[in-house]
């Protein structure tokens, strides 16, 4: 699927499914998508797709850095997304992906 045609449509109905991330030099990192939200703006431009934000936790102790990421999903097959850590806890460390 082609990144510039993720809506928050596509992944509204996967919130508990899990991604995986696939990395270069280590075993893929399960991603459960805990949150798909609408951001609220003034105004979207007619036909423009509005922004969403999506949150994952990784059961994983490792903070990776902020980059783009490969995620493979079983309906959205292999994605590439921006993810930011934005925070870490006893479950793990959440990343937020944000869509203009």
């Amino acid at each position: 699927m082609s990144e510039s045609q993720l809506v928050y449509e596509d992944f509204a109905d996967k919130v508990g499914q899990v991604f995986a991330m696939t990395l270069d030099d280590a075993p893929a990192i399960a991603l459960t998508l805990t949150d798909a939200e609408l951001l609220h703006t003034r105004q979207s431009p007619q036909g423009e797709r509005p922004p969403y934000s999506l949150i994952f936790l990784a059961e994983d102790e490792r903070i990776l850095p902020q980059k783009l990421y490969r995620l493979e999903h079983e309906a959205l097959g292999e994605i590439t997304i921006f993810l930011v850590p934005v925070g870490k806890d006893a479950r793990g460390v959440r990343y937020q992906a944000v869509f203009n």
